[in-house]
């Protein structure tokens, strides 16, 4: 590999950011592997997400990420597609996830964020992870999907897996590239008979809205569930444990939020910048593309450093620094890249961001002087996901 990065390296779970710095200096596009690049700067990345000759290649037999690998076994839905059968499988959920679908949660959010908190208060000392950050996403998009809250305890293998899985099929080993399939198929039966349940006794829910609706086959219907639980719970738990892990370590930002709990929104978006939940996705060149100064073929993978282009300097001033009010009001800056934008916008970017308000909001009115008990906590062993695997925390009531 050329470049200074490898950014798949345990070394660099703790604090990737001097590895980025590093890279975004060395230049534009550091070959990866053959026919893979790294893509380091905010404006390339920007520039990459809104360019249709970007996409995934899964089903075009050109994505280099997992050669050979029939898409139908792995989990993501429309999130492997590309235009026209992105478009058509994302449009019919779109509209459960704007900010106003969304707002209508804002109570049931709240309860059980409320609740989670005085639990954990309650207890003294807790995982905050296990405890809260976990909890409260999974319980949010079950209930918007309808799953019955006696299930949500037999998800934790699969998800596991799953989120393991995501990585390359290079860092994987036999065994947990089966675990993935297994845990594909585990979950495939078990939204299948729940669809089948719902055909026959529609609720309000989403998942009875589309198996109702005729238009999806089960299949489609099946993945498109495994997608929403998956994505619904793990980027935002990783957004919340993350966004706790940078108010510990930053007592000033800490002392704004509650001096000011409304300013949570903001600081969600700075946690999103500042610790990026999936700061690796990946886009494939569906032609021939001059990019960065050279001529990249059809196949062509790009790895976007999307953690270091929210570190770039060229976008954000003082990058490495948290400023929970860089988004507020009209202080002029720029989008950060978490949530990507264009076609693969994250669909589910208007639920993270009302449940990462909801929670802090009631975090630092309810238990404000929380205390972190490890400042350099382990971090969880997948690239495509990032965040801690435990926050031992105490917090006073």
């Amino acid at each position: 590999m050329t470049g200074t990065l490898d950014p798949f390296s345990p070394e660099l779970r703790a604090d990737p950011a001097p590895a980025y710095r590093s890279l975004r200096a060395a230049g534009r596009l550091h070959e990866f592997r053959p026919g893979i690049h790294l893509v380091s700067h905010y404006a390339d990345c920007d520039a990459v997400f809104g360019d249709p000759a970007f996409g995934h290649g899964y089903f075009s037999g050109i994505n280099p990420f997992r050669p050979g690998v029939d898409p139908r076994t792995l989990p993501g839905s429309f999130l492997l597609m590309d235009p026209p059968e992105h478009t058509r499988l994302r449009s019919m959920v779109a509209p459960s996830f704007t900010a106003r679908a969304t707002a209508a949660l804002r109570a049931q959010i709240t309860r059980t964020a409320v609740a989670l908190l005085d639990r954990a208060a309650a207890a003294g000392e807790v995982d905050f992870v296990s405890e809260v950050a976990y909890p409260l996403p999974l319980n949010t998009i079950c209930t918007m999907l309808g799953v019955p809250a006696a299930d949500h305890a037999r998800f934790g293998v699969w998800t596991a897996a799953i989120s393991r899985g995501l990585d390359p099929d290079a860092l994987l080993s036999d065994e947990e590239k089966r675990a993935r399939v297994d845990a594909v198929g585990a979950f495939g039966e078990y939204f299948a008979d729940l669809i089948e349940r719902r055909r026959a006794d529609p609720g309000t829910d989403l998942l009875s809205e589309l198996a109702t609706r005729g238009s999806l086959e089960l299949t489609e219907l099946v993945d498109m569930a495994v997608l929403l639980l998956i994505a619904g719970h793990e980027t935002t738990m990783n957004l919340i444990a993350t966004g706790l892990l940078a108010l510990a370590r930053n007592p000033d930002q800490r002392a704004i939020l509650r001096a000011d709990p409304q300013s949570s929104r903001h600081a969600v978006e700075e946690f999103l910048r500042f610790d990026t939940p999936v700061p690796f996705p990946t886009r494939v060149t569906m032609r021939d593309v001059e990019f960065a100064g050279q001529t990249l073929p059809r196949g062509t993978g790009l790895i976007l450093l999307v953690g270091s282009a929210n570190r770039d300097p060229e976008a954000f001033p003082d990058p490495d620094a948290l400023d929970v009010l860089r988004f507020a009001g009209n202080r002029p800056t720029s989008r950060h890249l978490a949530f990507s934008h264009g076609p693969h916008f994250c669909v589910g970017a208007p639920l993270a961001r009302l449940q990462g308000e909801i929670l802090f909001t009631e975090l630092v009115r309810r238990a404000p002087d929380f205390e972190l008990l490890d400042h350099t906590p382990a971090f969880r062993n997948t690239v495509s996901m990032r965040g801690p695997k435990a926050l031992p925390v105490r917090m006073p009531t």
